[in-house]
């Protein structure tokens, strides 16, 4: 199935970049325009320069963010400040971070893996994607012909064999270790031994791998790698394009946190807002809590879990109480759903809330530009932003399981959009991958 093999990865000098802190940055899509300011004065090699170069009014197309970004790489590579390893290596990461007052620690492995067409079912999805995000990859790619942050992914070690190869390579000196921002810590070894390599290779080619977040880059990795293929007059399976960067991660890995996909809503009328318990109580118990000091920690308690039938707590209709929504008749409710869904889809919080509530109750569609949706994924946030009136509405969900995500992308189906976040994001800049 998967195919995973070792690569020289580039990285940075660690004798000419002392403080890695300030030169890692988040992946691209959820660098906001303060992020991404905040970033580029932290250090004048921060990798923001290459992950999401900055944009300019008098862009164009021989001077634009990508061929930005693509001199500042070559430029980087000349002066020493980039470095490319002399032995190929499958990259083990540890990221050490914090979450709701509990301490984790993430493993991942940093490789290069064979990109496969989805059909195939080797690489499997879980959420559909957008093309605009796609077309900036794609460029990017063409650009710097490099990886510049991986595709997160998660596969199975049941039998715990790539684990222990793992803990036995942890015993060496690590090549990065450093304390980064917001209390986390990456610790990264270069894992050369052959044997070593060979073992988890092995281990990882019985079975296929799930894409947890990068569905994006790997659909523009896929792209590419087709126009590669339409230019070159003769290529070997074993070109660098043929392959993508991808950190894989154990399902039952005990850092692998999953947050919920809070949606938030602004710019509905006055009417709708009046008429809206009305519409949904045709598809839900509805069940008003009142807003006392410990109604917080209650509903905590209802979407910890994933377990049973669809549920959604509601929060903006009243200053006094919040309302907790249960669906009525599900096989009713399932046929508004698109049919091509499985029924695992139509269970999901997040299909409740976007196909039922959104487009049927509220009736919102693409086209009604003055409706604006946006996500978060705590819970505090998502209730701040409308107790400060940035938002009318919050739509508070459980956390999707990961034993769920695999059980979507088995039967070839794809959640709604942002039904899932993987927290932390990889950072980029630790190590990446060069296709030329």
């Amino acid at each position: 199935m998967a195919e995973v093999q070792s690569f020289r990865g580039v990285r940075y000098n660690q004798q000419l970049v002392k403080d890695l802190a300030s030169v890692i940055c988040p992946p691209y899509d959820i660098i906001s325009p303060q992020m991404e300011q905040e970033l580029y004065l932290s250090s004048d090699y921060n990798f923001v320069r290459l992950e999401a170069a900055r944009e300019l009014p008098q862009d164009m197309g021989e001077d634009n963010k990508y061929t930005r970004a693509a001199a500042t790489m070559k430029q980087w590579l000349e002066q020493g400040v980039l470095q490319i390893d002399e032995v190929p290596a499958i990259y083990l990461h540890h990221h050490h971070f914090t979450h709701s007052g509990k301490e984790y620690r993430r493993r991942g492995m940093l490789l290069k893996v064979r990109l496969e067409e989805w059909d195939r079912m080797v690489v499997r999805p879980h959420e559909g994607t957008l093309s605009r995000p796609k077309a900036d990859r794609i460029s990017l790619l063409w650009a710097l012909q490099a990886n510049t942050s991986p595709i997160w992914a998660l596969f199975q070690d049941e039998q715990k064999r790539v684990a222990q190869v793992l803990t036995e390579q942890e015993k060496n000196k690590p090549i990065i270790n450093f304390a980064g921002h917001n209390g986390e810590k990456h610790v990264v070894w270069a894992v050369t031994d052959t044997t070593a390599i060979g073992q988890i290779r092995q281990s990882l080619a019985r079975q296929p791998v799930y894409i947890a977040d990068g569905h994006h880059r790997y659909e523009s990795a896929i792209t590419y790698r087709r126009e590669r293929l339409t230019l070159a007059k003769a290529s070997s399976e074993d070109e660098a394009f043929n392959f993508v960067l991808m950190m894989l991660v154990d399902f039952a890995d005990p850092g692998l946190v999953i947050l919920p996909p809070h949606r938030l809503i602004r710019g509905i009328s006055r009417l709708t807002l009046d008429e809206m318990v009305a519409r949904l109580r045709l598809f839900f118990a509805v069940e008003e809590l009142p807003l006392s000091p410990g109604v917080w920690q209650q509903v905590d308690r209802l979407l910890a879990t994933e377990a049973g039938e669809p549920k959604v707590v509601l929060f903006g209709l009243s200053t006094e109480h919040l309302m907790v929504l249960k669906l009525r008749d599900f096989a009713s409710v399932s046929q508004m759903m698109p049919y091509f869904h499985s029924e695992l889809y139509k269970r999901l919080d997040v299909s409740v809330v976007d196909h039922i509530i959104l487009e049927k109750v509220l009736e919102l569609s693409s086209e009604r530009e003055e409706v604006t949706l946006s996500y978060s994924h705590t819970r505090q946030t998502a209730v701040d932003k409308v107790l400060s009136g940035e938002y009318q509405l919050a739509f508070l969900l459980s956390p999707v399981r990961a034993e769920t995500i695999k059980a979507i992308a088995d039967i070839g189906d794809r959640m709604p959009r942002k039904s899932t976040y993987f927290y932390p994001k990889a950072p980029a800049g630790l190590v990446f991958y060069q296709l030329g």
